[in-house]
């Protein structure tokens, strides 16, 4: 099973696992190599199907570039597919394990050693993903350009929208200001400005202003 994980610092873990997030964008591994270069998507053999009419193919939701003279640079294929079950990273510690249980650390799945902790006791990036409690499961896929994202996707992917009454003398919140923290202390008079600065946050600054194309997973959270 893959794992996916989310910004702790900026409490997506816990927006995922509360259903307030059930979206998440992931930057594509490659851009446009260049001006001459458009997006293609693949095209579809008979055999690709299921006999429901299914998309069975591995390139599906995939794209790729190729240029005027027809030379391809292959394709950019999602890490996750529609239907699949994904475990929420969450480091050991965070989920109340034992620190003395010991697995079989030849494989370096143990929590703890006589000498150290494990790497996944603080550090999510190691965990097992058959360990995790939780799970999501994806639900669709599309691709688009990261400032395409609509009002609607913002708040999917977890930005709140807070009622701040009718009396404001600033005529954009239109008695709402939008955050991506829930204790307030970020605020925003839209819900794709809230969204910008945090992914400013979580992939670095920048990282709105660039534009690249991103793969779109919608999610639902299974357990």
């Amino acid at each position: 099973m893959k794992k996916i994980m989310f910004n702790d610092e900026c409490g997506l873990t816990q927006a995922v696992l509360d259903g307030r997030k059930t979206m998440t964008r992931r930057v594509c591994k490659y851009d446009r190599p260049n001006e001459t270069y458009d997006i293609v998507f693949p095209v579809f053999e008979p055999n690709d199907y299921d006999n429901d009419g299914n998309i069975v193919s591995p390139l599906n939701y995939a794209f790729g570039w190729k240029n005027d003279k027809g030379y391809f640079t292959g394709w950019n294929i999602p890490k996750y597919k529609v239907g699949e079950a994904v475990a929420v990273a969450q480091c050991y510690k965070s989920l109340g394990m034992n620190p003395e249980i010991a697995l079989d650390d030849k494989d370096g799945i143990g929590f703890y050693t006589k000498t150290k902790f494990a790497p996944g006791w603080k550090n999510k990036m190691f965990v097992r993903a058959d360990l995790m409690p939780h799970h999501i499961r994806i639900t669709d896929i599309k691709i688009e350009r990261l400032q395409d994202i609509s009002d609607e996707d913002c708040l999917k992917e977890g930005i709140g929208k807070y009622f701040i009454g009718f009396d404001s003398l600033h005529a954009d919140y239109m008695g709402f200001t939008y955050s991506f923290d829930e204790s307030g202390k970020y605020k925003y008079p839209n819900a794709k400005q809230a969204f910008a600065a945090l992914i400013d946050k979580v992939s670095g600054k920048g990282a709105w202003e660039s534009d690249p194309y991103v793969f779109v997973y919608e999610f639902e959270l299974v357990d």
